[in-house]
């Protein structure tokens, strides 16, 4: 556009140039060779710039009208190749134009259809609407959306796809949603309406995603979890007597489960100095714990075994009573286990003779304490309204850089803690030696 105003420009200086060369030969005592060699030097303007530029803007002028006449070819193929049915119709619902989509749905030819009632095409009950619709958004009233129905089922041949890429478990073959816009045709007075058919889609019933497929790890550990709940039952069912039997379940978990391995049991013999172990622990009388009249019985420090080197600590938490251990009280009374991850109150599982706590003195990174629980005989409900008796408490520390225990973990510390405490309290544990 600016080379064009700018050639005007030069083009109308040339002209005035001109007019004054004429002026100037009609003078008298006009120099005719100053005349003529001013003409010569503006034909060769013209010649060399002006003819030049304007070959230049009628070869630009050229590419814009053959770009121009190129937009309407593009658009009439997407038109042509767009994947849902479209129809160009006018105020009486007339096609004036259909895409291939829009002829396989209504089972008709582009070229059949054009000029003719797109109506013929729906239901009868469905003709008088859409034709209203039509009219009103043609009037400019505004977008429509509307459903219609077809006679019947699109034609689909075998092999061919769908109309507008529907599965036919999820669309109503018959059922179509309209959607009617008005449209502007550059050199038209009067609107165009542009209709975009859709199947209905039933709503489809929520899908639970699957689970994602468990981490190596995880299954590793899982698996690990396994053979250790398996290793503590077959060592139990070889012990001998309540001795042998918490000896090899201590031996299963110490190093290999945790780096602390604590057993106290209720108190049903004497034991002199807190180190041998009664032979049967005692079971406490669930209806007497009911209503209160029975004594709840004592814990008594069954068992200690910790790491290599660390006698010290062992014989410190060996002579501690149990009862000063909250943890350990909560998990006996309470009938359930208690768990502690990175434990703050450093009181948690009580103090040695030294007044130390116990849990600064291990070091403890986590602390998992475990009832040793049996079924009543009757199925009376025990303490606290759970079924079962707690015969003793399990107690296992992790220190140092171990992971912290884990609910699956913890969940496997239960049910040897129940094995546990079945092989202290069953006919095995009373059969003489």
């Amino acid at each position: 556009m600016a080379g064009a105003e700018e050639f005007t420009s030069e083009l109308v200086d040339f002209r005035r140039r001109v007019e004054e060369l004429k002026s100037a030969r009609a003078l008298p005592g006009a120099e005719p060779l100053a005349t003529l060699d001013a003409a010569l030097f503006e034909l060769q303007h013209a010649a060399d710039v002006l003819w030049p530029r304007y070959e230049e803007l009628m070869a630009a002028g050229h590419h814009a009208n053959h770009a121009d006449s190129r937009e309407p070819q593009l658009l009439r193929a997407l038109f042509q190749r767009l994947p849902v049915p479209v129809t160009l119709l006018d105020k009486d619902a007339v096609v004036r134009r259909m895409n291939a989509a829009a002829g396989e749905l209504f089972a008709v030819g582009a070229g059949y259809a054009s000029g003719r009632a797109l109506t013929g095409s729906l239901a009868h009950g469905d003709r008088a609407a859409f034709r209203s619709q039509v009219a009103a958004v043609s009037r400019g009233e505004g977008a429509r959306s509307l459903q219609v129905h077809l006679p019947h089922p699109p034609h689909e041949e075998a092999g061919a796809p769908r109309a507008a890429g529907c599965p036919a478990d999820t669309a109503d073959s018959t059922r179509l949603r309209v959607t009617l816009s008005a449209l502007h045709p550059p050199g038209e007075k009067r609107s165009a309406v542009l209709a975009v058919f859709q199947p209905v889609v039933h709503a489809m019933p929520p899908t639970v995603p699957p689970p994602p497929p468990p981490e190596p790890a995880r299954t590793v550990r899982h698996i690990e979890l396994l053979d250790l709940v398996d290793d503590m039952a077959a060592e139990l069912l070889v012990a001998g007597g309540p001795q042998e039997a918490l000896d090899r379940a201590a031996g299963v978990l110490r190093g290999r489960f945790a780096d602390w391995v604590v057993l106290d049991l209720a108190d049903g013999a004497d034991a002199p100095g807190g180190e041998a172990v009664p032979e049967t622990p005692r079971v406490p009388d669930t209806a007497d714990l009911a209503d209160g009249s029975g004594d709840r019985p004592r814990l008594r420090r069954a068992l200690t075994a910790g790491p290599a080197g660390a006698e010290p600590e062992r014989e410190a938490l060996g002579r501690q009573d149990p009862a000063s251990a909250p943890l350990v009280t909560e998990a006996f009374e309470g009938l359930a286990q208690r768990l502690l991850v990175r434990p703050e109150d450093p009181d948690a599982l009580g103090a040695d003779a030294t007044g130390s706590p116990v849990l600064t003195r291990l070091a403890a990174r986590s602390v998992l304490c475990v009832p040793l629980t049996v079924p009543p005989e009757d199925g009376a409900p025990g303490a606290g309204g759970a079924v079962g008796t707690a015969v003793g408490v399990l107690t296992l520390v992790r220190t140092g850089g171990r992971e912290d225990f884990a609910l699956a973990e913890a969940g496997a510390a239960d049910r040897m803690a129940r094995h546990l405490a079945l092989a202290l309290t069953g006919p095995r544990a009373h059969a003489p030696g």
